[in-house]
């Protein structure tokens, strides 16, 4: 459905995205996982036509994104990290508005509009101005926008960012619907919980090159379904392991405290990288970092 071939951006001497590639097929959700900076967004914004590539091609549905804009804004939904309603309009104005500008008549639109309004909850605020809306009820319509016009394709921004955690699972529930009713989802994030929750496949970026891609339970095996954490000589350091047996056994070896986990996709990105991919997830994630790194040469696990 997505097709991306030596894509690159740069803005003067900045590089956003550094010869990107991958193939994403139908009805999948995808989630394009790494740190603030690291070309997601950008990525994004080329596959929905707002901003041309330097370099490389990107299609979406067999149409390029660059000489054939139109069709694929016929193919695609798109909702921004920043939410970019008119705080004027109603729910129910904003959802007939997306309609009329994608051509849809007045009738289609109302019966699009009753299932969606449903879809994401907001059937009892349709009348409201979006101005009186939390954050979460912009996201829901947000995403109810984009479905208006029936597209193949949602491409998603950062769905989740700045929502609580309870809020956050509203939208999770959403965007596994889209994926049960056919879409092929792109989903940008920095939150490794949301990726692992609903990615069926994961592409890792860093400095606008992917660096990894796979399942996520493909891409954590890679590095040990088991991870012990303990203080070293150098702050606190991770080894991975295949069983829990194992890294039992590495524990009762340990002086210091330790404790046992599942890994996840975060662990992936540091022993690539040697960062984290949220460094506010968790004070001294550089010196943390480098502790994963320097113990990633020689790893418990086999």
């Amino acid at each position: 459905m997505i097709v991306i071939e030596k894509l690159a951006k740069r803005y003067g001497s900045v590089v956003a995205v550094d010869d990107l590639s991958m193939s994403l097929p139908a009805g999948k959700v995808h989630a394009v996982l790494g740190p603030n900076g690291a070309g997601k967004t950008t990525t994004v914004r080329i596959l929905a036509t707002l901003t041309r590539p330097t370099s490389g091609t990107a299609s979406i549905g067999g149409y390029d994104v660059g000489t054939q804009p139109l069709q694929v804004k016929r193919q695609i939904g798109v909702v921004h990290q920043t939410l970019n309603f008119d705080p004027e309009l109603t729910g129910e104005e904003s959802l007939l508005i997306h309609g009329l500008l994608y051509g849809m008549s007045r009738v289609s639109i109302r019966a699009r509009m009753k299932d969606l309004l449903e879809f994401a909850d907001l059937v009892d605020a349709a009348g409201r101005m979006v101005s009186t809306y939390s954050g979460g009820m912009k996201r829901r319509l947000s995403i109810a926008r984009a479905m208006m016009h029936h597209p193949r394709v949602i491409l998603l921004d950062e769905p989740s960012v700045g929502l609580d955690a309870h809020t956050r699972r509203r939208v999770w529930d959403l965007i596994r619907r889209l994926r049960d009713e056919g879409c092929t989802i792109v989903l940008t994030t920095h939150y490794i919980e949301e990726a692992e929750v609903l990615a069926d496949h994961v592409v890792i970026i860093d400095r606008g090159r992917m660096i990894a891609e796979g399942s996520p339970g493909a891409l954590i095996a890679g590095a040990g379904t088991v991870a012990v954490d303990y203080f070293g000589p150098t702050g606190t350091d991770t080894a991975f392991f295949e069983t829990r047996h194992m890294a039992s056994e590495f524990m009762a070896t340990l002086d210091t405290r330790a404790t046992i986990r599942r890994a996840n996709l975060e662990d992936v990105f540091i022993r690539l990288t040697g960062r984290r991919v949220n460094p506010n997830e968790q004070e001294g994630g550089a010196a943390n970092a480098a502790g994963h790194s320097s113990h990633s040469a020689g790893t418990h696990h086999s």
